[in-house]
C-alpha cells in the first residue's frame, strides 16, 4: 500500500473510474473526477505558497470539497491540522495557537471566527476560502484551481514524513495534537481493509468525517448524511435509514450515542436495513441494549463491530456484538476484543508518572487490572509542541521502538481478550482501595430505570468519597424507593459495596466528537457542589 494515502485515489481512478466516490446531497463526483480535482488542487496549493511541510488548518464540513482538499493537501506534502469544531471556541483558539498553522482553509463561517477571535494571527500568512470570500482576501477555491492548471504537485518522494496533526477530543483534559505520519495513515487504511474485508464497488454511510476519508481511499462510495456532525446523537434517524436503504449501503459508521438514537427509532418503527453487512462504532463502549436493538434492524449474520483505540493509536483491538453477547457475565469492565493483527497490547502497573524506558518489570500478573499500553505501526510518535505530555504518554523500548500509554485501565482474560475498565484519570482512590468506573457502573446500569451512571470521586486522592451520578430513563422519576433499590444493588457486590452516595442528574455532559464519553470531570465538580449545598439533584 502506498505511503501517501492520496495515491490510493489514483489507483481507484484507474480501476473504477466511473464509480461515484462521494455523494453529497444532489451532487456526486466519480473517482476519475475526484483524482483530477485532487491533482489540480495539489498543484494550486503549491503555487499558492503551500509547500511540503507547511502546516495548514482545514475547517471545511464533510463534503466533496472536504474530501478533495484533504487528499490534495496530502499530495502536496502539507501537514494538515484537524480540529473538531465542537470542542468550543476557547479550545479551538488554544489548539490553533499550539499548532501554529501557516495557512488556513475554511468556509466563510470559519474565516469569520478566525478573524473575530484572532485565531493563530501571528502564524497565518495564507488563507483560502471554500465558498464566498469576503473582505479577508486570500484565494478562493476557483482561484486555486486556476493556479493548479499551470503547476504540478510535488513528487511523492519529496513528501515529508509528517502528514498531519490531529487533535484529541479533550474529553479528559485539554485537547492535544497527535502527530500523524504518512506511514500511520497508510497502515490504518491497510488494517481496516484487511480486517473488514473492504472491497471497492459498494456504498457506505459514515457519520464521522475522518472515517469517511478511509472509506473513499478504500474504494467505497460515501453518502454524506445531512446532519450536524458535532451532534451525532441528534441525528435524524428516518433520514439515516432512508439513505442506507436508498443506496443499499453495506456499511454504517456511527458513534455509540448515534446508534442509541438510531436503534431506539428502529425499535419503535420496525425499521429494517437489509443491505448492511457491517456496522462499526467507536469512541466509547456500546451498551448491550444498543447492540440488541441494532441487531433487530440488521439481516442475519451482520455484525456490529466496536474497535478500540484512540486518536494517538487506532485501531488497537476489536470485538463483534455476537462475541460480546456470548461472554460469561460477571467479569469486570467491557471486553474490547482481541488485539488487532499488527498491534501488540500490554497491561502495566498503574502510574501517573513518566516512564522513560520499557522493561518487563512494568508488566502486571496475568488477569490483573492495570494500565493499557500498546505498540505498533499506528502509534503516533508525539504530541505537537507538548514535550511534557509526550513524556507522560510514551515509553521507549531498548531498540528505539515506541510504546503508547492509552490512559486507560484494563486487563486481559485467559483467551487474550482485552477488557476496558475506564480512564486512568477517572479511577476513584478511597482509604479502602481503588474503584474503577466501568466495572462499578455496570452493577447499577442493570436497573431498568437507569439510562446510565457515572462514578466520580470527591476529595483528595487516596481519601476520596465515591459518588454515583445517575441519569434515569425518560419518564422515570427519582424517589427514595429508587435510591434504596440502587444502594441495595451496590451493597450486593464487592466492588460497589462502599458506594453510599447517589445523585440524580437530568442529562450527563458528554464529549462533542462522539456524544458518548461522559465528562466525569464536570460531573465531579457538580457532585461536589451538590454535596456542599446538601442537594441531591441538578
Amino acid at each position: 500500500m502506498p505511503e501517501n494515502i492520496s495515491e490510493l485515489i489514483s489507483e481507484l481512478a484507474a480501476s473504477v473510474p466511473d464509480r461515484p466516490a462521494v455523494i453529497d446531497g444532489a451532487r456526486a463526483i466519480t473517482f476519475r473526477d475526484l483524482e483530477s480535482e485532487i491533482s489540480l488542487l495539489a498543484a494550486g496549493l503549491g503555487r499558492a505558497g503551500i509547500t511540503p511541510g507547511l502546516r495548514v488548518a482545514l475547517m471545511v464540513p464533510p463534503s466533496i470539497e472536504f474530501t478533495a482538499l484533504t487528499f490534495a493537501l496530502f499530495r502536496a506534502g502539507a501537514v494538515i491540522v484537524l480540529i473538531d469544531p465542537g470542542i468550543g471556541l476557547k479550545n479551538m483558539r488554544t489548539c490553533l495557537e499550539e499548532a501554529r498553522p501557516e495557512a488556513f482553509i475554511g468556509v466563510p463561517k470559519a474565516h469569520a471566527a478566525r478573524l473575530a477571535l484572532r485565531w493563530a494571527k501571528r502564524s497565518l500568512r495564507i488563507n483560502i476560502t471554500v465558498g464566498k470570500r469576503w473582505f479577508w482576501g486570500g484565494f478562493s477555491l476557483e482561484e486555486l484551481r486556476r493556479l493548479g492548471r499551470g503547476g504540478r504537485a510535488p513528487a511523492p518522494e519529496n513528501t515529508p514524513e509528517t502528514a498531519g496533526i490531529l487533535f484529541t477530543s479533550g474529553s479528559t483534559g485539554a485537547p492535544k495534537g497527535a502527530v500523524y505520519t504518512h506511514a500511520m495513515f497508510s497502515a490504518q487504511a491497510r488494517m481496516l481493509k484487511e480486517y473488514f474485508r473492504i472491497e471497492p464497488g459498494y456504498y457506505s454511510v459514515p457519520t464521522f468525517p475522518s472515517f469517511a476519508l478511509f472509506d473513499v481511499a478504500l474504494g467505497l462510495t460515501i453518502v454524506i448524511p445531512d446532519m450536524d456532525f458535532t451532534r451525532p446523537a441528534a441525528v435524524n434517524p428516518a433520514m439515516l435509514a432512508g439513505l442506507i436503504n436508498r443506496y443499499q449501503a453495506v456499511q454504517l459508521f456511527g458513534s455509540p450515542a448515534l446508534l442509541d438514537t438510531f436503534s431506539r427509532y428502529g425499535e419503535r418503527h420496525g425499521t429494517l436495513l437489509p443491505s448492511l453487512r457491517r456496522v462499526i462504532s467507536c469512541g466509547a463502549p456500546v451498551s448491550a441494549a444498543v447492540i440488541g436493538r441494532m441487531k433487530k434492524m440488521l439481516p442475519p449474520g451482520t455484525q456490529l463491530y466496536t474497535p478500540y483505540g484512540a486518536t494517538e493509536a487506532l485501531p488497537v483491538a476489536c470485538i463483534s456484538g455476537e462475541e460480546l453477547a456470548g461472554l460469561e457475565p460477571g467479569f469486570p469492565g467491557v471486553c474490547v476484543g482481541r488485539t488487532w493483527e499488527g498491534m501488540e497490547t500490554f497491561i502495566i502497573k498503574i502510574s501517573d508518572a513518566p516512564i522513560p524506558a520499557w522493561s518487563e518489570e512494568l508488566l502486571v500478573r496475568d488477569g490483573e487490572i492495570g494500565e493499557i499500553a500498546v505498540k505498533g505501526p499506528v502509534v503516533s510518535p508525539e504530541y505537537f509542541g507538548r514535550e511534557g505530555s509526550t513524556a507522560l504518554a510514551k515509553i521507549r523500548g531498548p531498540g528505539g521502538e515506541l510504546y503508547h500509554r492509552m490512559g486507560d485501565i484494563g486487563w486481559k482474560d485467559k483467551d487474550g481478550r482485552l477488557w476496558f475498565c475506564g480512564r486512568k484519570s477517572h479511577r476513584v482512590t478511597t482509604p479502602s482501595g481503588t474503584l474503577f468506573t466501568i466495572p462499578c457502573e455496570a452493577v447499577f446500569n442493570r436497573h431498568p430505570g437507569v439510562r446510565r451512571t457515572a462514578l466520580v470521586g470527591i476529595g483528595p486522592a487516596g481519601r476520596q468519597t465515591p459518588v454515583l451520578c445517575v441519569q434515569l430513563e425518560r419518564g422515570v422519576i427519582e424517589s427514595g424507593l429508587l435510591t434504596k433499590g440502587l444502594l441495595e444493588l451496590g451493597a450486593a457486590h464487592e466492588r460497589t459495596k462502599d458506594i453510599k452516595t447517589i445523585l440524580y442528574h437530568p442529562g450527563f455532559p458528554v464529549d462533542i466528537r462522539h456524544n458518548a464519553k461522559i465528562s466525569r470531570e464536570i460531573l465531579a465538580a457538580w457532585a461536589q457542589m451538590c454535596l456542599k449545598d446538601g442537594g441531591d439533584k441538578a
